[in-house]
């Protein structure tokens, strides 16, 4: 009788003991999966290009973002032809990263798209207001009673009312005619809109090819290059932005080294004449790929066109909806290896 206490310690010790191993086993193991889950690859990475993304189309061009990703990971191609296109393909889940205008993100993020901004692309001067070479409208002010063909939910559109809100007007005193950025432009050298709010390079194109003129400019009022992906994919997949924001940055530190090559690179890809894509480029911006303050701020400033025009609902709070759409943690590794 006096063992029976200690074979109950040594029991009690040896079922401790396991119990311990079983569950730092236990624990390992659900480890390993929590970070396979979050970490690996999917087995096909869907980008999108763009004309108006030209590092998307330098990633595209030069495969990469395949060197990086291997056998592991298929990469397909979508073409976006506005900002508008890259918000559908990204909430229908046809593609895992979109290149977008900047405000155009907040609006989507506004109306109730669970998006993230990760990385910019670049600081473009891509749109503003054009009217025909022989048109008599002089100002925005002139616009009045007008048809102007903008392309709804993207950045030239959201100029548009800026553009008009400056000038003292709103779209109830214009007609907007919603179409396709090259359907805008085939519009106005037709002479069936009065003008158009362009986008590069297809702006460029009508400049150089129709001799459209620029009615109203401001850089300002044009919106970062970013690229975005929707919160579901950001928590399942975290090395993916990584490798994608990695190739980005490759891309784009190669694009600002090879000017010549970039601008041949656009001219095939857009089927537009070389003279065209040198013009788009030099009001495009590449140096600044981070995520932060200068970001925000702009698209804080710009966001309150979006309740005045009641693109979103009453009630939000577009400051909020910037904030939550920004994530710079992402890009913070690959663009501080720089």
């Amino acid at each position: 009788m006096a063992s029976t206490p200690y074979r109950t310690r040594r029991l009690a010790r040896f079922f401790s003991a396991a119990g311990l191993v079983l569950g730092a086993s236990i624990a390992a193991l659900g480890g390993a999966h929590i970070a396979q889950a979050a970490d690996a690859l999917p087995k096909e990475l869907r980008l999108d290009y763009a004309y108006y993304s030209p590092t998307s189309l330098v990633l595209k061009h030069f495969g990469w973002l395949e060197q990086s990703v291997g056998e592991g990971s298929k990469v397909t191609w979508t073409l976006s032809q506005g900002s508008n296109r890259a918000l559908e393909y990204l909430n229908s889940g046809s593609i895992d990263f979109g290149s977008t205008a900047g405000l155009a993100a907040v609006l989507s993020r506004a109306n109730g798209s669970p998006i993230k901004t990760v990385y910019i692309a670049s600081r473009p001067e891509w749109t503003a207001l054009v009217v025909a070479k022989d048109s008599p409208i002089k100002t925005v002010a002139d616009l009045k009673g007008h048809k102007i063909a903008a392309t709804k939910g993207t950045d030239p559109y959201l100029f548009t009312l800026r553009s008009l809100e400056q000038a003292g007007l709103s779209k109830n005193d214009v007609e907007l005619v919603h179409l396709q950025h090259a359907d805008g432009r085939t519009a106005l050298e037709k002479g069936d809109v009065d003008a158009w709010a362009g986008l590069d390079p297809l702006l460029a194109a009508s400049q150089l090819q129709a001799g459209s003129r620029i009615l109203y400019h401001n850089v300002n009022f044009n919106s970062y290059g970013v690229i975005n992906v929707t919160e579901t994919f950001a928590k399942q997949y975290p090395q993916a932005i990584d490798k994608v924001i990695t190739a980005y940055e490759k891309a784009r530190k190669w694009a600002q080294e090879n000017p010549e090559e970039l601008a041949q690179i656009l001219s095939k890809e857009s089927g537009l004449p070389l003279d065209v894509a040198k013009l788009q480029l030099q009001r495009t911006d590449f140096s600044n790929s981070q995520p932060g303050a200068e970001h925000i701020a702009a698209l804080k400033a710009a966001a309150p066109i979006l309740l005045t025009e009641e693109l979103v609902r009453k009630g939000v709070d577009v400051n909020a909806v910037v904030d939550q759409l920004i994530e710079p943690s992402f890009s913070k590794q690959a663009v501080a290896a720089k």
